[in-house]
């Protein structure tokens, strides 16, 4: 027997699906229509009367990364509320009312929910006659607070002012000379061949001399970067900064590692943000996982550095250190990727704190193999690497 046709979807659960997705967009996850399309139609083949089939089949269509689950689950729980659940809440309310109140920190998926949820104030319309005036100081130090503010204490707001400013940054390199060179009527390098065969055109004489400059290109930027449960929430915000790097600039590799390394260069190529993130979380499975990163840079160097790591390659490495294998291998690695490029930089989000020393294995194992060792963990660091970067790179061996 052919199982039966789907019904067609309720104009008013149409609506409320459509809302819902406004709300997960506004706590930042990535829905867009057709994730929307794809929800209203699951709806269509399950038991409305279950909520446990609800809640997987809105989850299955529309949530594409495991870290955006427990974001989904708080929106989930707030947007389809039971009326009874409401009425039980309030009768267990008289008896908490006689405790005493715990201040405990919301988690960081409800808070972003909440802050979702929350309607807009409407701002109070000014009189005609008088106009508009700007608070510079409040602007200021709203910017300022907002170029400190740690990327793991952002709520959903701070999240996406904060993606908009990565998205500005541009990242200049030290430009290098090449082997090659273009024409150029003022260039130092004399170009016998092209001067002989320009000659020909006019009867075998030579009424100029071409000449070449050597062309001059920032180095190839390697980026290896970890996504381990540790990095998680770093990982999910630089990624904009270097979803940025890659469509402003040529030769820009980067490289997720957790449990194993996976190339996302090319996923990071498309010009939308949203379909990039989309290709790199189907491209890499093991996201918010385990760090393993003796075995993640052995096979960089097995697989991919005689391949990237040329003309003088800047090799930023994203990871807080804490090795899953116990520093095993971790020390050559570190020293064969160390040789094999001109700069590397160790970015490290624990360096956010005052009093960091490095008692881990893997952190006292990397760190003589490094030559800058700076903190990445707001945007205010990111500006110092960047400025960090746009000057010459200091030679190796010297401090």
């Amino acid at each position: 027997m052919p199982p039966p046709l789907p019904h067609e979807p309720n104009p008013r659960l149409a609506a409320n699906v459509m809302h819902f997705a406004r709300l997960l967009r506004r706590a930042g996850l990535p829905v867009g229509p057709a994730e929307t399309i794809a929800a209203q139609d699951a709806l269509t083949r399950i038991d409305l009367g279950s909520k446990t089939q609800a809640r997987t089949a809105l989850r299955t269509a529309m949530i594409h990364r495991r870290e955006h689950r427990e974001v989904f689950d708080q929106a989930f729980a707030l947007f389809w509320r039971d009326p009874a659940a409401a009425e039980q809440a309030a009768a267990m309310a008289l008896f908490d009312a006689q405790k005493k109140p715990k201040t405990e920190k919301p988690p960081p998926a409800a808070r972003r929910v909440a802050e979702a949820f929350a309607p807009k104030a409407d701002k109070p319309r000014q009189p005609q006659e008088e106009p508009p005036t700007t608070d510079m100081a409040m602007t200021v130090s709203a910017q300022e607070r907002l170029q400190q503010m740690d990327f793991e204490a952002m709520g959903a707001a701070e999240i996406s002012q904060a993606k908009r400013e990565i998205r500005r940054l541009v990242l200049p390199l030290d430009l290098r000379r090449t082997r090659r060179a273009r024409p150029d009527p003022n260039g130092p390098i004399t170009d016998l061949r092209r001067t002989i065969r320009t000659s020909l055109r006019q009867g075998g004489e030579i009424l100029s001399i071409a000449r070449n400059r050597r062309i001059t290109r920032p180095p190839p930027l390697v980026v290896l970067c970890d996504i381990s449960g540790s990095m998680s929430r770093y990982a999910q915000i630089l990624m904009h900064f270097l979803h940025a790097v890659t469509n402003d600039r040529d030769r820009v590799h980067v490289f997720l590692f957790g449990t194993r390394l996976s190339n996302v260069s090319r996923q990071l190529k498309a010009r939308d943000p949203e379909v990039a993130f989309q290709m790199v979380a189907h491209a890499v499975p093991d996201w918010s996982g385990g760090t393993r990163i003796g075995e993640a840079l052995a096979s960089f160097n097995h697989l991919w550095a005689k391949r990237v790591l040329g003309q003088g390659a800047v090799v930023l490495l994203i990871t807080d250190g804490l090795d899953r294998d116990g520093a095993h291998g971790l020390a050559e690695n570190m020293d064969r990727l160390h040789r094999s490029c001109t700069r590397l930089v160790w970015l490290n989000p624990l360096l956010r704190w005052t009093g960091f020393e490095p008692k881990s294995q893997g952190i006292r194992a990397m760190l003589p193999h490094v030559d800058e060792f700076r903190p990445v963990h707001n945007l205010a660091s990111l500006r110092a690497l960047i400025e960090s970067l746009s000057r010459p790179a200091p030679q190796k061996g010297t401090n």
